[in-house]
């Protein structure tokens, strides 16, 4: 049962945000997207970050503002290459909805992000945290961002025996100490506790009740959907749908798995086609 947070006294919340800032000094992180002002390279990072650990998304966030410097490049590019570019990051349908995201930006918003919350949170792919990350990271204005660093560093501080804490109680805690007039530097500090505390205890995201544990990925249906893009993605001229087939059990074999039968490749084809990765023309795939 998940126990209650006592409200903050005045005293107790100052005492927190000195506690949160000193640590985030010590142990501030400098990363490439830290510090900016463009909107849509902070939203890129946010986007790369969901269920993606920083030291993966550091291969990957520069080489694509670089490819894609502007919302306008990145809604003029092909799909293909902006999905190319995407590999090894995974969850690669955060690719698709952040070009179709630009793609409306470059149409209804002259090439900016939306300016508030509820704008932001229209676009594909961007849900609370991410427009709430736009915010703060470019806009330094203040806004309640929840992630899984920051419930780490409020849960262990206030909820040190509780289980299944939710946003919704955190919610009240977050807002109260995000500082109106540095919010920026307040979650950089936030956030730099919170990832230093899953170093030095057990985590303490665990007890979210949003905390989920990653399946497996070697030899999953995310597995085979991803060797399945990259086929795709492979060849410039389309792909029969029977030699995918072909390639995929090749691919299987080499990581010595037996077959995949072919109701479940369909099904993984129809999730692709239907999610927009690919198109179907005359028994021919194709990026979209």
């Amino acid at each position: 049962m998940t126990l209650k947070a006592v409200p903050f006294s005045e005293r107790e919340r100052a005492a927190f945000i000195e506690r949160v800032f000193a640590e985030g000094k010590r142990l501030y992180r400098d990363l490439p997207w830290r510090g900016i002002d463009d909107a849509y390279q902070v939203l890129v990072s946010e986007v790369m970050l969901q269920q993606t650990q920083v030291s993966r998304v550091l291969k990957y966030w520069e080489p694509f503002c670089a490819l894609f410097p502007t919302i306008d490049a990145l809604a003029a590019a092909d799909t293909a290459l902006v999905l190319e570019q995407w590999q090894g990051l995974g969850y690669n349908r955060r690719a698709l909805a952040l070009k179709r995201a630009a793609e409306i930006c470059s149409v209804e918003y002259a090439g900016q992000l939306p300016q508030t919350s509820e704008e932001l949170r229209t676009l594909p792919g961007v849900g609370a945290a991410s427009a709430a990350g736009v915010l703060v990271f470019a806009h330094n204005r203040p806004a309640v961002y929840i992630e899984t660093n920051v419930r780490t560093a409020f849960i262990h501080e206030f909820f040190p025996e509780a289980e299944r804490v939710t946003d919704k109680e955190l919610f009240p805690l977050v807002k109260a100490t995000c500082s109106p007039d540095e919010p920026r530097a307040w979650y950089y500090a936030l956030l730099d506790y919170g990832w230093h505390l899953k170093q030095v205890t057990t985590n303490p995201s665990r007890k979210s009740a949003h905390y989920a544990k990653q399946s497996a990925f070697i030899g999953s249906r995310r597995q085979k959907r991803a060797e399945l893009l990259r086929c795709v993605l492979h060849a410039p001229d389309g792909i029969e749908v029977g030699a995918l087939y072909a390639k995929l059990n090749a691919f299987e074999a080499r990581e010595k798995r037996g077959a995949v039968d072919r109701a479940t490749f369909d099904s993984l084809i129809d999730d692709l086609l239907s999610e927009g990765f690919f198109y179907l023309q005359d028994d021919t795939l194709r990026c979209s």
